[in-house]
């Protein structure tokens, strides 16, 4: 998550990889990996990065925690109006069960009576 992290940040930079991995003195696919996460960054890189973008090392690190939290908000947000789509689906299936329900007692009452009739 960090890793999205910087690369939101260099975009909102309008930075390329290269550009940012030469402010970092680092090769194109070592600044690759951080941003995908496949190397883990030590605590200099990490200043230097947070130093890169004019935030504190914490501010860098909160804001990973903070996009993280936007974005269970924004999936909770969706789970909850799948949710209420769901249930006003079953609410409406369960007003035509009990309409068809009513239409067959009725059709039954109609066919005993007839029944009746002809004995």
């Amino acid at each position: 998550m960090l890793g999205k992290k910087i690369r939101m940040l260099r975009h909102q930079k309008g930075w390329n990889q290269e550009e940012a991995a030469n402010k970092l003195a680092i090769s194109i696919p070592a600044y690759s990996k951080i941003e995908t996460g496949v190397t883990d960054i030590n605590l200099s890189r990490l200043e230097q990065i947070a130093a890169l973008f004019s935030l504190s090392t914490v501010e860098l690190l909160d804001l990973n925690e903070i996009g993280e939290t936007r974005q269970s908000i924004v999936d909770l947000e969706l789970v909850n109006k799948k949710l209420k789509d769901r249930e006003t689906e079953i609410i409406e299936l369960q007003k035509k069960l009990i309409d068809l329900f009513e239409q067959l007692k009725e059709q039954n009452q109609i066919n005993s009576q007839k029944g009746k009739l002809n004995l």
